[in-house]
């Protein structure tokens, strides 16, 4: 599933390609069909994210929200259109640009009100100006379920997923299974800090790179990683293989139904006390 850094970049794209101009909605599929009447030929105000949350806005009480899920995506391509192909939920058309928006987890038309008590059930997302990191440590900081949970569950925590979750744990030695009301708030702010600047770079590259210049491949002298998911990591996706700071070997289990990965050695609970990484 994509995470925040995927669904602000789409915002971004979407707002550069259509933004303050007339598109054209269609929904060559059939299932935004009603929706997509309504919206044809209106100027796309604005686009924005929240989480995994993307929002066009139209008017006030005309915005489109949109959830990619497991399995949704969005093609982009410049002028001419190409005939649909597959199972498009929702077309744009712009003066340069078109895009096909396939197997979103939902795409819907919301008003206004709608939409805010859709983001206030969500927690802060660190990729936006109006977060406040407070709201999710009052949650955090009186609770007993492992921080691996909280990181997890959009109303905490908007837009963490389960790269960002694996890779800020290690940076910080966190164990996964430590219960979120034994984290210091000092260690909290250091987490919301490092998230900012983690999801602020995965804007930018388009990818999540999480490991810190001296465990560069280049630098040690090890492959780059092959991996559908791209960018170099800690411990994501790398059980079996050592723990590219004491050589320890990543381990793996199923939690909250998705595969959380840790070093045992770096995060260890008798080790919260050493300096993050």
């Amino acid at each position: 599933m994509p995470e925040g850094h995927t669904t602000h970049r789409l915002a971004q794209q979407h707002q550069r390609c259509y933004g303050g101009s007339p598109v054209a909605v269609s929904s060559p599929q059939g299932r935004f069909a009603a929706a997509a009447a309504v919206l044809d030929g209106r100027v796309l105000q604005d686009a924005h994210a929240h989480g995994k949350h993307l929002f066009h806005v139209y008017q006030p009480d005309l915005v489109v929200h949109i959830h990619l899920g497991l399995y949704g995506a969005f093609t982009e391509a410049t002028l001419p259109v190409a005939p649909p192909r597959g199972q498009v939920r929702m077309r744009l058309v712009g003066s340069t640009h078109w895009t096909d928006l396939r197997g979103p987890a939902a795409c819907e038309l919301l008003t206004e009100y709608e939409v805010e008590a859709l983001r206030a059930r969500l927690g802060p997302d660190p990729l936006r100006r109006d977060a406040d990191p407070d709201r999710a440590w009052a949650r955090i900081s009186r609770s007993r379920a492992p921080l691996a949970t909280l990181l997890m569950d959009q109303s905490v925590l908007a837009g963490v997923g389960n790269v960002y979750r694996a890779e800020l744990l290690f940076r910080h030695q966190l164990d996964p299974w430590r219960p979120g009301a034994q984290l210091r708030a000092d260690q909290w702010a250091a987490l919301w800090s490092d998230l900012v600047e983690l999801m602020g770079d995965g804007v930018r590259r388009g990818r999540i790179d999480t490991v810190r210049p001296e465990h560069d491949p280049v630098r040690i002298g090890r492959a780059p990683r092959q991996d559908r998911h791209g960018g170099e990591v800690y411990v994501y996706r790398r059980a079996g293989a050592p723990c590219l700071v004491c050589g320890t070997t990543v381990v793996t289990a199923r939690h909250g139904g998705r595969n959380l990965y840790w070093c045992p050695r770096c995060q260890q609970r008798e080790c919260q006390q050493r300096p993050v990484l």
